[in-house]
């Protein structure tokens, strides 16, 4: 198990370094969120390979993992071609100055490596102690796997909509799909994913472990990277706050008032 997590990490860092190479000649740290996506394809399908022996299980993880990082690509590619540099990462390009690349180089991208490597615990688990048997648990697993999947795409494809062809001034914000039902469909689609790979996972030797890659991808989402910067940016936009007094932030229930 040791081993694999060190293989596994040592081939991150390579690979984050490498995104970390491209970002600074085209002068753009939010490359590395094609990075992120991409990384959990890599750990996948890297542990998968080296699997002594391949199960259902450990292809459809390795599947869903697949076509949740391809779907994530892309997403951000269509959001973000012909785009400067995200407000996120051109606001710590401004903080941190001439110390910008060795920060950025810590701070932005060798942290996502090990954020990636803590949450693909369960990736690497399911194919270090493969198990043939299904059981109720993993059927639950895979619903609710579609359904955070299923929430994430439709919501984001949704919100891409509504920025292309409907906004028609910068204040102007998203309120209907399943955006109607919670202020944050896509963050939430992505938490119950990762929860429902740790149940196809959780039938595995030490699988019960992996609890802690969904407990902090939540938590990343709610409290850090995710739901408080959106929150933050939209603080003094009225429509936003009379949206947010009467729709959920993060679980989907039908809008107050």
């Amino acid at each position: 198990m040791i081993t694999a997590i060190q293989h596994t990490a040592f081939v991150l860092f390579i690979y984050m370094c490498l995104f970390f190479a491209v970002a600074q000649i085209i002068k753009n740290n939010a490359i590395v969120d094609f990075g992120w996506g991409g990384g959990f394809i890599l750990v996948a399908l890297l542990n998968l390979f080296f699997a002594q022996e391949i199960h259902l299980r450990q292809i459809i993880v390795t599947f869903f993992v697949t076509i949740w990082g391809i779907r994530l690509i892309l997403h951000i590619y269509r959001r973000n071609k012909g785009k400067p540099e995200d407000y996120r990462y051109a606001e710590m390009r401004k903080r941190w100055g001439n110390k910008v690349a060795i920060k950025s180089f810590f701070y932005v991208f060798i942290l996502q490596g090990v954020l990636l490597l803590l949450i693909s615990y369960p990736l690497i688990m399911i194919n270090i102690y493969p198990t043939t048997e299904f059981t109720l648990i993993d059927i639950v697993g895979i619903l609710l796997w579609l359904i955070g999947f299923s929430f994430e795409a439709i919501s984001d494809q949704q919100l891409w909509k509504f920025v292309k062809y409907e906004k028609k001034n910068k204040e102007d914000i998203m309120t209907k799909g399943l955006w109607r039902y919670t202020r944050h469909p896509n963050y939430f689609g992505e938490s119950v994913l990762w929860w429902g790979i740790f149940l196809i996972v959780l039938s595995s030797p030490y699988g019960m472990w992996g609890i802690f890659s969904p407990i902090l991808i939540t938590f990343l989402l709610l409290k850090v990277s995710g739901v408080p910067l959106l929150e933050k940016r939209y603080a003094d936009n009225k429509a936003f706050q009379e949206y947010a007094n009467k729709t959920n932030k993060f679980f989907p229930w039908f809008p107050r008032g």
